[in-house]
């Protein structure tokens, strides 16, 4: 057997690359991950401690089946690889009760989750603002406010998972290459596709490209402007009060427009919250994003969104971290063959709301690609 031809070959190793890598190496076929740099990283959209899972996503009940599937998954995952990938914390989401907000192509975000929770038979309480703030009283809601809270939400440990992922996959005899940039992808037959990477050429049936906001690299030009790359900030707050220890999530509408939202989680280390809120400006590409944080921009952080809606918190920040979300249209997942090379799929973007349907969609993308029928739909 040619050593540089494989089955399937993943590119980028990211939320959905690690997890389409690990579920193809358990199917006997020769996989081949890459990426551009050394996953777990910084430098993509699948970092920042922790990341926010819930059943009941407001953003279409057509994701309830991926989140559920992924919760089996990530179960079976810390099983295989002894580490521990999902707390579930529960999760309050919050509605200031001023406007209807929209959330990653979702109208009326607040009321749809409520909505799917029911059609559901998700585990739910509906909160006003006077019980808001009995049971957690460091959300200095409005009177006219209300909440959701879900007790089995709660969050992932994004690099925790990348990594068991990466670590199973190459148990099961995947190969991997670091630091690697692909620089091309060619047709050569209906059944072999030529991929150049960091100098040297590699083979395979099929290709799944995770490359995330790189995905622009690889597009034809009238399709680059379908996705925006969006810098996003990380910033950890010192807290004063340690009930935060014992905090669920959170996710908290203060607003109509798409930016007027904040969301955050319990302290993991006994002295900092993680909160962040959401933007959309554009930039180019990913190579191009500002990587550095300033003060500044912290303290319109604390100004516009902490100061006057939660307590417990204290104006220092122990750290600020960027990273970037790659957002379609219409803020759903792009995945779709390449007209032009058939056999190659693109799989990006994850518009902000992909990290917790990972794991499901790792396995749909190994169904896809190796003729399986999938457990859902997407698309």
């Amino acid at each position: 057997m040619r050593v540089d031809k494989f089955d399937v070959i993943v590119i980028g190793l990211g939320a959905m690359g690690s997890a389409a890598l690990y579920q193809l190496s358990k199917r006997g076929l020769s996989i081949l991950g890459i990426d551009r740099f050394d996953p777990p990283h910084a430098m993509g959209s699948s970092h920042g401690e922790t990341r926010i899972t819930r059943l009941a996503v407001g953003e279409s009940p057509d994701y309830v089946p991926i989140v559920k599937r992924s919760h089996e998954l990530w179960k079976s995952i810390e099983s295989e690889s002894k580490t521990e990938i999902f707390t579930p914390c529960g999760g309050i989401l919050m509605d200031s009760g001023k406007a209807p907000w929209a959330k990653h192509g979702s109208e009326g975000f607040f009321q749809n989750t409520v909505n799917i929770a029911r059609k559901y038979g998700i585990d739910h309480q509906i909160l006003n603002a006077r019980q808001v703030s009995e049971k957690y009283p460091n959300f200095l809601l409005e009177s006219e406010g209300s909440g959701y809270f879900e007790p089995t939400a709660g969050y992932l440990k994004p690099d925790v998972a990348i990594r068991a992922q990466l670590d199973l996959a190459k148990k099961n005899g995947a190969l991997v290459f670091i630091h690697k940039p692909v620089t091309k992808i060619s047709k050569l037959s209906e059944e072999e596709i030529e991929v150049n990477v960091g100098g040297q050429t590699v083979y395979a049936r099929r290709v799944i490209n995770c490359t995330g906001g790189w995905i622009k690299d690889f597009l034809p030009s009238e399709k680059k402007g379908s996705f925006k790359i969006c810098r996003q900030i990380l910033h950890w707050v010192e807290v004063t009060d340690k009930n935060w220890i014992h905090s669920p999530v959170f996710m908290w509408g203060i607003g109509a427009g798409p930016e007027d939202f904040i969301y955050g989680f319990p302290s993991l280390d006994g002295r900092s919250i993680k909160v962040a809120t959401e933007s959309f400006l554009e930039v180019d590409h990913p190579d191009g994003i500002e990587r550095d944080v300033n003060r500044e921009e912290q303290q319109k952080f604390w100004n516009e969104k902490i100061e006057y809606r939660i307590t417990g918190v204290k104006n220092h920040f122990f750290k600020s971290e960027v990273c970037f979300y790659t957002v379609t249209t219409d803020a759903r997942f792009m995945i779709q063959r390449n007209p032009e090379i058939q056999n190659e799929y693109w799989v990006s973007a994850c518009s902000g709301h992909g990290f917790k349907h990972s794991a499901a969609i790792g396995e749909y993308l190994a169904d896809l690609v190796t003729d399986k029928p999938t457990k859902f739909t997407i698309g």
